[in-house]
């Protein structure tokens, strides 16, 4: 802790965003980036506290005082090896993570000013890249050989961690091109690809063998294979989305959020659809139905492609404004308002909303009946076989209404993937045993599914 004082004398400060009039043009990214002084100086900020609830909170048990003190200090390479040693991908948490270490910051605690970590461990992987600190480290083979399904966070993390320990890694992908939800998911202007592309070519150079368009049914992996490698790990995240089964949910104009973010990832990527196969905003009125991350990423989506108006609403209450919240008292993780790059764009928000129906004409969405609604405590009569308190009834309130909407994105989240049997060779990882979570919880879960996989093998 080179400067105990820094977190007094200096505040917290975030790089921003760009202007909103110039960025919704492009599918650039938005966050812009802090000279190497001011970046120095946000590092200096950490405490070096005796118990570093950030270390706590992260997923993946980050290092961040000691990071920030080797950035603070000018040491990019201590600072890359330090980030490097438990985040094997800081160039995407760098970007895209909530950063549930700067929640559990003690700063955030005594001013809500804490730690940028998130903004520093992109500006360490960065300077990494750019100043080659990073080469291939191809390992000594052990002979046994593996095979990852799956190129999301989770597969990816498992498949570097078990290249470096020897193991030769064969990954399948279903899709062209690896990243799973980093690519096809999350929108440009939050994770440029050339990132993911970046990555994959140094883990490619490092060993491992990657075959795209190869979707991998139960079957195979049952009979092939299981025999052929020594291990097999699924991490396929959680491929379907949650639905609404809604009168008019046929009409066209009505699609999942994935349908258009995949869609438009390809695009830019230099992909090509016919006029009707594309999912286009441009002059429309733009319903989002869901109020989390995806929605936000379907709104910013929206107004690059020149949508004439954005309404977002959610079926919960409206969350907590302000930096704390009762419910879940730091270092939790607070459950309060989120406003992103995206709403900050142009957006209607809506919370307590039910979707009745679906309205349309010759085929077509024109609009979307909704009722809203409140949320009262459940009977204390109702019972829960499983001792859980019973959840909250929903009940109407007032008239229902129609919002105009000629482009309708579902964005209610994903299901939990029922897995079938498999044999003891076959392990489950990220999204894929856990249900929809955070990048950083899949990249968590990928590296515990490698020491899981190298114990087993070694036994």
């Amino acid at each position: 802790m080179g400067n105990p004082k820094a977190f007094f004398e200096i505040h917290r400060q975030e790089a921003g965003y760009r202007p909103v009039h110039d960025r919704i043009h492009d599918f650039g990214e938005v966050e812009q980036t802090l000279n190497t002084h001011m970046r120095r100086e946000q590092a200096s900020r950490c405490m070096d506290c005796g118990v570093p609830f950030c270390h706590w909170a992260c997923p993946l048990g980050n290092k961040a005082p000691e990071w920030n003190d080797a950035l603070y200090r000018g040491d990019w390479v201590l600072a890359y090896r330090l980030l490097s040693s438990t985040n094997p991908f800081p160039e995407f948490t760098g970007r895209i993570c909530p950063a549930l270490c700067e929640k559990a910051c003690v700063l955030n605690r005594f001013n809500h000013e804490p730690t940028t970590n998130r903004e520093d461990e992109c500006a360490i992987i960065e300077a990494a890249f750019r100043e080659g600190y990073i080469s291939p480290r191809v390992p000594v083979r052990n002979g046994k050989s593996i095979a990852v399904i799956g190129t999301g966070p989770a597969g990816l993390a498992t498949a570097n961690a078990l290249n470096q320990m020897g193991y030769t890694v064969t990954v399948y992908e279903k899709n062209e091109a690896a990243g799973g939800l980093l690519r096809y998911g999350i929108p440009n202007f939050k994770l440029n690809k050339a990132i993911i592309d970046r990555r994959i070519r140094l883990l490619e150079q490092e060993g491992i063998e990657f075959r795209y368009g190869q979707a991998v049914p139960y079957a195979t992996i049952i009979s092939q294979l299981t025999t052929q490698f020594a291990a097999v790990v699924l991490a396929t995240g959680t491929p379907t989305a949650r639905d609404l089964k809604a009168p008019g949910r046929e009409l066209k104009g009505v699609h999942f959020a994935l349908e258009l973010l995949s869609q438009q990832n390809r695009v830019l990527a230099g992909a090509e659809f016919s006029k009707e196969e594309r999912i286009k905003a441009k002059g429309k009125n733009v319903l989002v139905i869901g109020g989390g991350d995806t929605g936000s990423d379907c709104i910013g989506t929206a107004h690059r492609q020149g949508c004439k108006s954005v309404t977002q609403i959610e079926i919960m209450p409206k969350p907590v404004e302000g930096p704390e919240d009762p419910q879940n008292p730091w270092p939790n993780w607070p459950r309060t308002l989120k406003t992103t790059s995206s709403h900050e764009e142009g957006c209607t928000r809506r919370w307590n909303i039910n979707t009745l129906e679906f309205l349309g004409e010759n085929g077509h969405l024109t609009g979307v009946r909704v009722q809203e609604i409140d949320w009262q405590p459940a009977p204390v009569s109702a019972g829960s076989p499983t001792g859980k308190p019973a959840r909250p009834v929903m009940v109407a309130k007032g008239e229902p209404f129609v919002i105009k909407a000629e482009l309708c994105l579902l964005a209610m989240g994903f299901l939990k993937p029922e897995q079938p049997e498999y044999p003891a060779n076959v392990f489950i990882c990220g999204d894929a045993q856990n249900g929809a979570s955070l990048v950083v919880r899949a990249m968590a879960s990928g590296i515990e599914t490698a020491k899981k996989v190298n114990e087993y093998l070694t036994k």
